[in-house]
């Protein structure tokens, strides 16, 4: 079962700029304990909960304004009390949102999401389609999943059913592509007219057409790393890491480091898939963990509760420049300094 099937479309979101006020509003009027944030473009760039609006510091406090929540969950007023109580109430999602985010695709199967918040404790998972917010899959959605399945005359489709549909998927996502024709098909070299000789207006015209084959040759090159790019990062946002392939990197990081150096490359991905093109790690902004997606904001994660407290440090580096602008970038994992 797909992640489509499952999800819960009608999805309660806010804006990263909404106040907190605005947001606990949100979440008791709807009787929901988060809510993705969401930018512009569509993009998830955080999850807001209950316990983002409480401050950690005070535990009785804390405590009091969770019996409140418990409370107005039912459907009682916002107190004015409750309001006064919330830590820095001028503060937004964006400032107390927890991110990187966990996410995956409509086509994530059932079981890859309960594998992914059982591993990372997290009570729900946002669902994109193309970097877009579609819906949101809780652990009671899938839990009413499996009882569906359970019932007597419930069936699982036949293995021959999804060989079918993925070889659908495979010859609507090729049709057509024989007829296609590249820049170059059937095209005729230019050369001077037998009539008159040569003239400088036919050397003008030999490199007017050079220039232009160029151009459309580069935009057609441009086009073809971009779609890749976009393939690239709709896959690093699909798949997941599991415990092999963490248990991977980190014998390569081992590797490494029995070599003498003093870092190792975990990933490497398009800036595209962070939520703001690579801007703040190109920029060392301290918050730039906060615009991983996918594999990347997975491996942060990892790091975070494993590795730092093991004295190892977490870097990202653009890697490489195309057009002046930032193109891949690099997770490293370091052990020294």
């Amino acid at each position: 079962m797909k992640a489509a099937e499952l999800m819960t479309k009608e999805v309660v979101s806010v804006s990263p700029d909404m106040p907190v006020r605005e947001i606990a509003r949100l979440l008791l009027s709807h009787q929901v304990s988060a809510a993705p944030v969401v930018d512009q473009s569509g993009s998830v760039i955080g999850m807001v909960s209950e316990g983002d609006l409480l401050s950690p510091n005070n535990g009785e406090h804390a405590v009091r304004r969770e019996r409140w929540l418990a409370r107005l969950a039912e459907g009682e007023p916002l107190s004015p009390e409750f309001l006064a109580s919330l830590p820095q109430p001028g503060r937004t999602a964006r400032n107390v949102m927890s991110s990187p985010v966990i996410e995956v695709t409509d086509e994530t199967d059932a079981g890859e999401i309960a594998d992914l918040l059982v591993q990372f404790r997290i009570k729900r998972v946002p669902v994109t389609r193309d970097g877009r917010l579609v819906g949101i899959i809780s652990r009671v959605d899938l839990l009413r999943a499996m009882a569906e399945r359970e019932k007597p005359h419930s069936s699982a489709p036949a293995h021959g059913s999804v060989i079918a549909e993925a070889i659908a998927r495979l010859d609507h996502r090729f049709s057509g592509r024989n007829g296609d024709k590249s820049a170059s098909a059937g095209r005729k070299p230019a050369t001077a007219t037998a009539e008159g000789g040569l003239s400088v207006a036919d050397f003008h015209k030999l490199m007017a057409d050079f220039a232009r084959h160029q151009a459309e040759a580069t935009e057609a090159a441009r086009r073809a790393e971009a779609a890749h790019r976009q393939e690239r990062v709709k896959q690093l946002v699909a798949e997941h890491i599991r415990d092999e392939r963490w248990n991977a990197l980190l014998h390569g990081a081992r590797e490494a480091a029995e070599r003498g150096e003093e870092e190792f490359l975990l990933l490497r991905f398009p800036s595209d898939l962070c939520i703001d093109q690579g801007r703040a790690i190109n920029a060392s902004l301290p918050d730039w963990p906060k615009t991983l997606r996918g594999e990347a904001a997975e491996i942060y994660l990892h790091w975070e509760r494993e590795l730092k407290p093991r004295g190892f440090h977490l870097m990202a580096r653009v890697l490489d420049y195309p057009n002046g602008m930032p193109g891949d970038i690099g997770l490293f994992l370091g052990w020294t300094g």
